[in-house]
């Protein structure tokens, strides 16, 4: 009888190595977190060294989510022919030289050039922990495995803003993107000599010494060894992204894309918007500095929540309750202008749309299959990336037309309802 990983995994508690894979896979978008953000906390010091104006750092600000695009779509697809491990290894280095040369930019185009490269691993760095997340927890509890390792990513950018809001006046923009490279080049150890390759991938993709390594991690999680691996699946050549839209994938791919290309596009529009919502809607400045804080303090909590309610009330129904509700509180935004409750809402903002967003990668790493699981999971990164490209720069549009920031907030609402309705109607069988 032929050994399958997802049998063996869901047949006993979880192990010291699924916890580690956990733990460092978490540790990972820790750092994704902090990469990403660096360049937003490090804007307003560029901006005055430089004496540039927003409309450059906003192509600065392009550049990465285009990478962070590239990265999800044309990078991390490979995780499926080289394994999960070989591509977050490949991902930080690309991430921790990139920000670390980034700190000698002396011009816009050198910056620009080094964000777009930083974004190729910080894409492709997501999709390769989600589906290595997914590959090594129990069936009944997997959706809150894969959104607590994604939860590293709003924990990394709380904690590397509170860094930045240090160093950056004493000691300038440049040693903090010093120190997000050397962090992370310092991972590269870490991932080596402690993360663990897929079971999954061994038993089915067949690498050298494939059965030596599936024995070797058999062993440490306490299992039988197996004698042979299994029937290795017939594919084709390539990255298989044509697979995406084939037979019965087809239809759930469509809906996951447009639930996440929704949602991405008003999480950005969001996160780029913070602070001004903050100050136009009537915090004093102080307040409004910390605004994105609490978002992503409320992103924590809302990931992690979702993950638990998704195991027990099911994936569709929890995220898609997720996005509706965050909706509704953007079209009653109005009704919050001027209180005292306007950062208790920014946080329940961030807890509902970046806990629904997550929970779509969970849905993605349980839809694919192994074979092109990193690849599933990096195409619907990659196409919500597009919507957090478009968000933003279509809410600047509407706010140069002198809507207000509740109108926009109203208008914002209606694909974040759409979104999660689309959700809890996609058509895999496999997702609850």
């Amino acid at each position: 009888m032929e050994v399958s990983a997802k049998t063996l995994i869901d047949q006993r508690p979880i192990s010291q190595l699924q916890y580690a894979t956990i733990i460092i896979c978490f540790l990972m978008n820790m750092l994704d977190g902090m990469d990403v953000l660096v360049i937003s906390y490090a804007a307003p010091a560029i901006a005055k060294n430089w004496g540039i104006g927003p409309e450059a750092m906003g192509v600065v600000f392009s550049s990465g989510l285009f990478g962070m695009t590239f990265g999800a779509l044309f990078l991390a697809p490979y995780a499926d022919l080289i394994g999960r491990k070989t591509m977050i290894l490949i991902s930080a280095a690309i991430m921790g030289i990139s920000i670390y040369l980034t700190s000698f930019s002396t011009g816009i185009l050198p910056l620009i050039v080094f964000r777009f490269i930083s974004g190729l691993g910080i894409g492709s760095m997501l999709a390769s922990t989600a589906a290595l997340a997914a590959e090594y927890t129990p069936n009944k509890s997997r959706d809150f495995w894969v959104s607590f390792v994604i939860s590293g990513y709003p924990v990394g950018a709380v904690l590397s803003g509170l860094v930045a809001a240090r160093i950056i006046p004493i000691s300038g923009w440049q040693t903090m993107f010093q120190i997000a490279g050397v962090t992370t080049f310092l991972a590269l150890p870490l991932i080596q000599f402690s993360l663990t390759e897929s079971l999954d991938f061994y038993l089915k993709s067949h690498p050298a010494r494939a059965l030596d390594k599936a024995n070797n991690i058999l062993g440490k999680m306490g299992h039988s060894l197996i004698d042979a691996l299994p029937h290795k699946p017939a594919k084709g050549n390539g990255i298989p992204i044509k697979s995406l839209l084939d037979n019965e994938y087809k239809i759930p791919t469509i809906q996951l894309w447009t639930a996440l290309f929704l949602s991405f596009a008003t999480l950005y529009f969001l996160t780029s918007w913070i602070p001004k919502l903050a100050t136009n809607a009537g915090l004093p400045i102080e307040l409004a500095i910390y605004a994105g804080t609490i978002f992503n303090v409320g992103a924590f909590f809302g990931i992690t929540a979702q993950g638990y309610l998704s195991s027990r009330f099911g994936l569709k129904r929890t995220i898609g309750l997720f996005l509706i509700m965050t909706g509704v509180v953007m079209a009653a935004f109005q009704l919050f202008m001027g209180s005292s409750t306007l950062l208790l809402v920014f946080a329940l903002l961030g807890f509902g749309i970046q806990g629904g967003f997550v929970g779509l990668y969970a849905v993605a790493a349980r839809m694919y299959p192994t074979e092109f699981r990193t690849t599933g999971v990096g195409w619907s990164i990659g196409i919500g990336r597009l919507g957090g490209i478009i968000g933003p720069a279509v809410g600047g549009v509407l706010i140069g037309m002198g809507l207000s920031m509740v109108t926009n907030f109203l208008i914002y609402a209606v694909p974040t309802i759409f979104a999660g309705i689309m959700t809890m109607y996609i058509s895999s069988k496999k997702i609850s």
